[in-house]
């Protein structure tokens, strides 16, 4: 698990075997809800055209030929929200994010951190088998979970804040009371290999989940019981992620398709295959359901537009360096409302978080302080203010420079800001 530069993805496996756990039942009281959308003529796969990207295309060798395919067109997504979140917008302006908090406390690389909903904690999980629990204020350690036998590499907060999901090389799923610091439950059994990313569903009744043995799961939290099996993918799965609404989740793999999934009938609406076929390691839908984002190891991030037509990829995002690692980001807005505009942040394995605007594809600010590659960074749900986590085994926490100035380059550490290393567990 300590090894993590020979893995194209997040980390070293090992193929230990694990005694089987009995089924259990989970603190959720709701079964999975039934959805119905319309059924529409199977779309041909999307090439996007060359004129639409920036710079010059990135070739691979040993590129897949394989021909995606779906079963229906994305239906369009009910009571979406208009800006931030479109591609056009009036202005630019420069983000001014600072070093505030760095927080130390994990033995091994940080392959995942999120905020929860309510943005008052921080999760981060590792290759030390561990989860820990933060105050997102103060960079206190709360809680450390353990319980996975192996190094751990997703985790998912429930809508209500307090209920985290983990998925770890072990092959199972865990439940925790984040606020309690405690296991809720034995693990969901299922999987057959590393299990890889997970997602909570928007009312907390279902997981999706995806692994290293090519499958996505739609799990039925009341149960802890698989509800679908997708075969998805013919390579391991990289990420998944849930619509707002539920209705649909999305996967990708390292076999370069996106893939977009009925949740109540299990069917492919939408494959999406870039001409380049990069593999595929990390993917989320934009807050307002209307576009997918997707990491690739070509030094790319796309922004899909998935519902109309045959799928378009709208945008590409460069500037980072990401050939080896399963990085992921996050959507965060700025400017005053209601004249708020869409960035993207990512991580980046020269060690540095991009941050990028949505419509114009500029690079906003380059936040320079880890040392080695930054697998993660999120955003939080309400405040200016993103969390980085990374194979240097830190956390750091950046706020907004509300001073207006431009301070020292990069988000480097400024007057008022010094970092404050969190005491280890």
């Amino acid at each position: 698990m300590d090894d993590l530069n020979d893995r194209p993805l997040k980390r070293r496996r090992s193929n230990e075997d694990f005694p089987q756990s009995p089924k259990n039942h989970s603190p959720y009281p709701d079964a999975s809800p039934s959805y119905n959308l319309p059924s529409r003529p199977v779309p041909e796969p999307y090439r996007e055209d060359d004129s639409s990207l920036e710079g010059p295309s990135r070739e691979r060798t040993g590129s897949r030929s394989r021909s995606p395919q779906s079963a229906s067109q994305t239906p369009q997504v009910r009571g979406q929200s208009p800006s931030p979140y479109s591609l056009e917008k009036p202005g630019q302006q420069r983000l001014r994010y600072k070093a505030k908090l760095k927080l130390s406390g994990h033995k091994k690389a940080i392959s995942c951190v999120k905020f929860s909903p309510d943005g008052r904690w921080i999760a981060s999980a590792s290759a030390d088998a561990t989860i820990k629990i933060w105050d997102a204020r103060t960079g206190k350690i709360q809680h450390t979970l353990e319980g996975h036998m192996a190094g751990i590499s997703t985790i998912a907060w429930a809508p209500d804040s307090r209920i985290l999901a983990s998925g770890s090389d072990d092959k199972y799923i865990r439940l925790w009371d984040a606020v309690a610091g405690k296991d809720l439950s034995v693990p969901f059994e299922g999987h057959h290999n590393y299990v890889f990313s997970l997602a909570i569903s928007p009312k907390g009744n279902m997981i999706v989940s995806g692994s290293y043995d090519e499958a996505v799961f739609l799990w039925d939290v009341r149960t802890a019981r698989v509800m679908k099996s997708l075969p998805a993918h013919s390579d391991p799965v990289g990420g998944v992620d849930f619509v707002r609404d539920g209705t649909m989740v999305v996967s990708c793999s390292s076999d370069g398709l996106i893939r977009v999934w009925d949740t109540s009938t299990g069917q492919c609406l939408r494959t999406l295959v870039h001409e380049d076929n990069a593999p595929v390691t990390s993917v989320r839908f934009s807050p307002n359901g209307k576009y997918i984002l997707a990491w690739t190891l070509d030094s790319s991030i796309r922004l899909w537009d998935y519902i109309t037509g045959k799928g378009k990829c709208v945008k590409t995002y460069q500037g980072h360096t990401n050939s080896r690692y399963s990085l992921s980001g996050a959507f965060g807005t700025y400017g005053k409302a209601p004249y708020q505009s869409a960035f993207i942040a990512s991580g980046s394995e020269c060690g540095a978080v991009f941050l990028w605007d949505v419509s114009s594809k500029d690079i906003m600010q380059k936040l320079d302080g880890h040392d080695g590659a930054v697998m993660a960074v999120d955003t939080h749900p309400t405040e200016p203010c993103l969390v980085s986590a990374g194979l240097d085994k830190t956390i750091r926490l950046w706020t907004m420079d509300g001073s207006g100035g431009e301070g020292e380059e990069n988000g480097a550490t400024g007057a008022g800001s010094t970092p404050v290393v969190a005491p280890e567990a």
